[in-house]
């Protein structure tokens, strides 16, 4: 039997899915899209794939996915590949709410080879709906993080405690491609106090912004 959703076509050959594959069987859970692709990095089997910061994660990500919804479909019936950014998990019993045949956006989204080659407007949208995902992983974590002062918070971002919201946006947007995970010398640690630094950041300027 074809478990194959119809109107997905796999196009191409994705040289990811069988080193990923190698991962999972290894180690069946707590891989995370950025953790996966800091493995294949050091093992030299991802190099980067474009001069632009945001494009090469992107096509980074784009690849990554694209080769887990494909082993997805590969390993069904006989196993589950959970295919989440923030919890992928190759499971070898498959539950009756595990099935391809509904709809994912998600999965077609990366199965589309065309947007392998998305513009600019297109790669900055998915990277902020990455960040929403981080943050609720954040959220979730047992660990307690300790709380900084907003001085603290302007400090670790460069900028005076006069700094205006645009200011500290793009200054974010600076910082989080130099420590995201994925990249080459990224700390998933600053990249995580950087994040949730932001967050204190921003409702702090919009309630002072609003007590006007």
């Amino acid at each position: 039997m074809n478990h194959q959703p119809a109107d997905i076509q796999l196009e191409h050959e994705n040289p990811l899915i069988w080193p990923i594959l190698s991962l999972l069987q290894h180690q069946p859970k707590g891989w995370m899209i950025h953790t996966l692709s800091q493995t294949l990095r050091d093992k030299k089997m991802l190099d980067t794939l474009d001069e632009d910061s945001n494009k090469d994660l992107f096509k980074r990500n784009f690849l990554l996915m694209n080769a887990l919804y494909q082993l997805q479909i590969l390993l069904f019936p006989k196993q589950w590949l959970q295919v989440e950014a923030m919890d992928i998990q190759l499971l070898n019993i498959v539950y009756q709410s595990h099935h391809l045949e509904k709809a994912d956006p998600l999965r077609e989204y990366y199965l589309d080879w065309h947007n392998y080659h998305a513009d600019e407007d297109a790669i900055e949208s998915l990277l902020r709906s990455f960040w929403k995902r981080y943050q609720q992983h954040i959220n979730n974590q047992t660990e307690s993080i300790q709380s900084l002062s907003i001085n603290d918070d302007f400090a670790l971002f460069e900028l005076p405690n006069t700094a205006s919201l645009p200011e500290v946006r793009k200054q974010w947007r600076r910082l989080a491609l130099k420590w995201h995970p994925d990249r080459e010398n990224g700390d998933s640690e600053m990249f995580k106090q950087l994040y949730n630094a932001n967050q204190r950041l921003i409702n702090h300027l919009k309630n002072t912004s609003q007590s006007y």
